[in-house]
């Protein structure tokens, strides 16, 4: 059709209007027409034409699976999944125009107490989109649908998060981590990584559910153990603990999530899952979604999982997550830290490695970012203390895995703890990393004598932490420093509240337990 032609539809129905006589109207098989109003996702373009076939199709899926509910969720700053249910027959009109959420949770400590004076001017973010408790909008990533294999008739998605003028809301998380993708990609590298996370599982005694227990936070639920521990990897402890993990290993499978294995660990009531690697996004997706579905199938079937680092229990071994980790070249779509000699990495995968230990203390802020977690840096414990690394030594921060010419090299950072936010914990090592290549740091010498090698040591304390991230000029610049001022407020008031409970102590305590051991 030429530009200003009219079309044959509405040359025809003015036609018709012209020999109607007065007060004879539109025939009723020709209804007038109604302008069709643009949903917020199509008005302001946040789907792909990809997301947007996939939508179609998934919401064709819901209606022929019969799901009766849909959950539509987002991490929030600590990677604890928040969202709202909506019956299913609503569901396909909410993926166009968005969920409602309000702006308060992204103020919330790990308490779910308020950090910032929302209801002063500008909510104390200096932002009028995030005063008085102001709506944003959770917008569905149709690659994200699954259908729970644990709750009835029931779909979910993930979410991304963007205020009512279609701008995106700075403070969500997995926006943070797809700007560190963008950044990667730039540099010519696509992000590859695998999970291995240890948590404890433990049988359900007490819920701690009476009025009296309603405390805020909560009194922390009373449990027992599955196993005694202290029997790494045998085939006996493992057997006792087989009847609770198998549900959950089902439901993992059942969500399409890549496992590899499920290990006994040395502690009481102590496991690991692996998973393969994946690339970007979805790595972080996955581990979302694991830790909330571990945690709601455990609870479905008396058990209590739990990802707090070191629970505050009689002889309990701390929990931590190691992220295995390599870039792959978006050009020739292979393993940029391979290497031909026998130095195990190449000139890339040597940058890197140098830039994860010259940003580590700043970046334990998110690799490690609660109270609880600095009670894990221990000498002779399988755990870091302190910021180097070793071809095959399981006592330091950074393990290079692979020999040379192997596809499969890559490095394990074995600080992060199992209730680190993952678009967070791996964002940071984007920044860090792509710091290390950019300046060719160096990593120094293999550490063939973990806690005797004199090197940085990484912060004791949530504290101390953060005033290295405040310092990082690298880290500032990756993650904004405006975000990086929100974490540190969010953070401190966590400290803060710690504080105020007494003395600091060695040992986990009552107030930690509480915090979080039923949060993560």
């Amino acid at each position: 059709m030429k530009d200003g032609a009219v079309p044959w539809f509405e040359t025809h129905c003015f036609a018709m209007l012209l020999t109607m006589r007065p007060g004879q109207g539109v025939p009723k098989s020709m209804p007038p027409r109604r302008p069709t109003a643009l949903t917020f996702v199509d008005r302001y373009r946040l789907w792909t034409d990809d997301q947007a076939k996939t939508a179609a199709a998934v919401a064709q899926d819901i209606k022929k699976r019969k799901l009766e509910l849909v959950r539509f969720s987002f991490a929030d700053q600590h990677g604890v999944l928040r969202g709202k249910t909506l019956v299913a027959a609503e569901a396909a009109s909410a993926l166009r125009s968005g969920v409602t959420m309000t702006t308060t949770l992204l103020a919330k400590d790990t308490s779910h107490k308020t950090a910032y004076p929302v209801f002063t001017p500008g909510g104390g973010f200096n932002m009028p989109e995030m005063q008085g408790g102001a709506d944003f909008l959770m917008v569905a990533d149709p690659a994200t649908f699954r259908v729970l294999p644990w709750a009835p008739n029931t779909g979910w998605f993930l979410c991304d998060l963007y205020f009512g003028d279609g701008r995106p809301v700075p403070f969500s998380t997995r926006r943070i981590f797809r700007d560190a993708l963008a950044r990667l990609g730039t540099a010519g590298f696509d992000f590859f990584a695998g999970l291995e996370v240890e948590f404890h599982l433990y049988r359900l005694l007490d819920p701690k559910l009476t009025p009296e227990d309603a405390t805020w936070p909560p009194a922390p639920p009373q449990v027992g153990l599955l196993t005694q521990g202290y029997q790494l990897l045998t085939e006996a402890r493992f057997d006792q603990m087989e009847p609770a993990l198998e549900p959950i290993r089902r439901g993992m499978q059942a969500l399409g999530l890549p496992l590899r294995s499920i290990e006994l660990e040395l502690g009481p009531s102590q496991c690991e899952f692996t998973f393969r690697p994946q690339a970007g996004l979805a790595a972080a997706d996955a581990m979302i979604l694991f830790r909330s579905a571990v945690k709601q199938i455990a609870r479905r079937h008396g058990y209590h999982a739990t990802f707090m680092c070191r629970p505050a229990l009689p002889n309990t071994f701390s929990s931590g997550w190691h992220l295995h980790q390599s870039l792959i070249g978006k050009k020739r779509k292979l393993n940029a830290f391979v290497s031909s000699d026998e130095g195990g990495l190449s000139p890339v995968g040597h940058h890197y490695l140098g830039g994860l230990l010259a940003h580590a203390r700043g970046a334990a802020a998110f690799t490690t970012p609660t109270v609880n977690g600095y009670k894990r840096y221990r000498p002779y414990s399988l755990a870091p203390d302190r910021a180097i690394w070793a071809r095959d030594n399981r006592g330091v921060m950074v393990r290079v895995i692979g020999q040379p010419g192997d596809a499969s090299t890559h490095l394990e950072n074995r600080v992060g703890e199992p209730a680190a936010n993952p678009y967070l914990y791996m964002a940071a090592q984007i920044y860090s990393g792509l710091d290390g290549i950019a300046q060719r740091i160096e990593p120094g010498p293999s550490a063939d004598t973990p806690y005797e090698t004199a090197a940085p040591f990484l912060p004791t304390s949530l504290g101390e932490a953060l005033d290295a991230l405040t310092a990082d000029a690298a880290l500032r610049e990756g993650f904004g420093a405006a975000f990086i001022d929100y974490f540190v407020h969010i953070k401190n008031a966590e400290i803060a509240r710690f504080k105020a409970d007494g003395p600091v102590q060695a040992e986990p305590t009552v107030w930690e337990q509480r915090e979080y051991f039923d949060l993560f």
